[in-house]
């Protein structure tokens, strides 16, 4: 008789066939999301120091890269806004001819089968920094709800499939639904950053989207990193209001959450890897301290198989480079 059982797990291990036949999680490119930074000008093309890889854009040269994406089988790109002048209230949020809306426009005339989400927020537009207007220093919610509402309409006009509030204002999903609704943009859908905590690693998509807040920081609006029960809240919160998809934000370091809420609710979920999770493996990489390509698929993979069926990452494009 065998001193072992008659199972031993290393024969589907032993050829590169074999572990892919038994491959319980696939991560395709199509349930990838690229995000693109849109600025004013043309020909526009600035690296982003913090996030090798990562370029501020003008319409003209986000078009190429959502191009690019659509032709490696990503399946959308997430549009974020620089503008050239910033106030208060965040006013160019909404500017119908504002770099957003035109890069929306531009990539659906392209007629790409991406589907093109956007950012929802005010704090790329403010002056302070911060995802609303404010009284007596401090984000006031239900006067920011107005103004969300009405970015996301004009980002409808422009051609969104998905719109994605990311402010973290209780009740901005029902206002931005109701909004929509009455300007007869039924079929436009509602991407809620559902279960975003106040994080580290997104240093570098402050450089990116020039958007560090001018004082304090968001832990008044976002999650406490040690709560996971209250993500489930807001996020039952956010599809009782409309959401049609819900996000936890970060990923990897949040990966017990995207799970809970994949079984919990069963609802369409994505998850956003970060700036400083993105940053981190290059940077590892970098001085030799890793093998950043597998790294990053492993990340990205660890991140589908807590749950997620969306997964936004910058490294979306050099995925399925490696696939194909």
């Amino acid at each position: 008789m065998s001193a072992f059982p008659g199972w031993r797990g290393r024969r589907l291990r032993r050829t590169p066939a074999l572990r892919a036949l038994v491959r319980e999680t696939r991560l395709t490119p199509e349930r990838l999301i690229l995000p693109l930074f849109v600025t004013e000008g043309e020909g526009v093309r600035t690296p982003v120091g913090s996030m090798p890889g990562v370029w501020r854009t003008s319409v003209d040269e986000a078009l190429v890269d959502a191009r690019e994406a659509a032709e490696l089988g990503v399946g959308g790109v997430i549009l974020f806004g620089i503008p050239e002048r910033k106030d208060a209230e965040g006013t160019g949020a909404w500017d119908d001819q504002g770099a957003v809306q035109r890069a929306v426009r531009a990539i659906k005339d392209a007629a790409t089968e991406l589907a093109v989400l956007t950012d929802v927020c005010l704090c790329e537009y403010t002056d302070h920094g911060h995802c609303g207007v404010l009284r007596d220093g401090a984000v006031d919610n239900d006067p920011t709800l107005d103004l969300l509402a009405r970015t996301a309409t004009s980002h409808a006009r422009a051609g969104a499939d998905l719109v994605a509030p990311s402010d973290m204002m209780d009740g901005r999903v029902g206002a931005i639904r109701e909004a929509l609704d009455h300007e007869g943009f039924e079929q436009v859908g509602i991407l809620s950053y559902a279960a975003k905590y106040a994080s580290a690693f997104y240093g570098p998509f402050r450089e990116a989207a020039d958007s560090r807040p001018a004082f304090g920081d968001r832990s008044g609006y976002q999650m406490d990193p040690a709560n996971q029960d209250e993500a489930l809240r807001e996020v039952w919160a956010d599809i009782e209001e409309g959401a049609d998809v819900v996000m936890v934000k970060p990923a990897l370091s949040q990966l017990d959450v995207i799970q809970r809420v994949k079984r919990e609710t069963g609802w369409p979920l994505a998850a956003y890897h970060v700036s400083g999770e993105y940053a981190a493996i290059l940077a590892a990489a970098e001085r030799g301290w890793l093998d950043g390509e597998r790294a990053m698929r492993e990340a990205l993979v660890s991140i589908a198989r807590a749950g997620a069926d969306i997964v936004i990452t910058y490294w979306a494009r050099e995925f399925a480079r490696v696939r194909s």
